[in-house]
């Protein structure tokens, strides 16, 4: 259970921030990246549900992936193997995989490259898309400073931006709205 009694603590006044462990950090240090970067995307989706109201199978998969983005972030916020701490798990990966898959089997063919756009729900899918890969590179970033990062956590948001770009299909009409790169096109 969380409880949020005071929602200014002032220890952002001095450019810090603290973990999940309680150890101060700057809020340049590449986990706070990481774990902001997360939360940005999440940030995105609740925009992109203002658009998928109408559609339950999409509007679900997504209020799910809501809350297991703060999962993310709380897997994110506590470095090292602490007892009990909240991790993704393989079978969230899994579960995003099945969802891709799902999506999927009902949209056309791919032709060409698809460009952001279409309906208001699809255009906002691409943003949360590219937001999520930003998220994602920031978390390699921060395995690649030698800080620990579970493998399931990178894969969630890898597999992730992929449901976020068959998303944007399935609300482009199944790919029939999709917006398709003319290469070349405007020469």
């Amino acid at each position: 259970m969380v409880t949020l009694n005071r929602i200014y603590t002032r220890t952002g006044d001095k450019g810090l921030t603290r973990l999940a462990s309680g150890a101060p950090v700057s809020k340049a240090d590449q986990r706070v990246e990481a774990y902001g970067a997360v939360d940005e995307t999440n940030a995105c989706l609740g925009l992109v549900r203002l658009h998928t109201a109408d559609d339950p199978v999409l509007d679900a998969i997504l209020a799910r992936a809501q809350n297991e983005l703060f999962d993310l972030g709380a897997d994110l916020a506590t470095p090292g193997d602490k007892p009990g701490a909240l991790r993704i798990v393989q079978g969230q990966v899994d579960r995003l995989e099945q969802e891709i898959d799902l999506l999927n089997e009902a949209l056309s063919p791919l032709t060409s490259f698809v460009l952001p756009g279409g309906t208001a729900a699809a255009a906002a899918l691409h943003l949360a898309r590219t937001v999520c890969r930003r998220a994602e590179r920031e978390v390699v970033r921060l395995a690649a400073t030698g800080e620990r990062v579970e493998d399931p956590a990178l894969r969630y948001l890898n597999r992730l931006s992929d449901l976020l770009f068959v998303a944007s299909r399935w609300a482009n009409g199944t790919g029939a709205g999709d917006v398709l790169w003319t290469p070349g096109g405007t020469r």
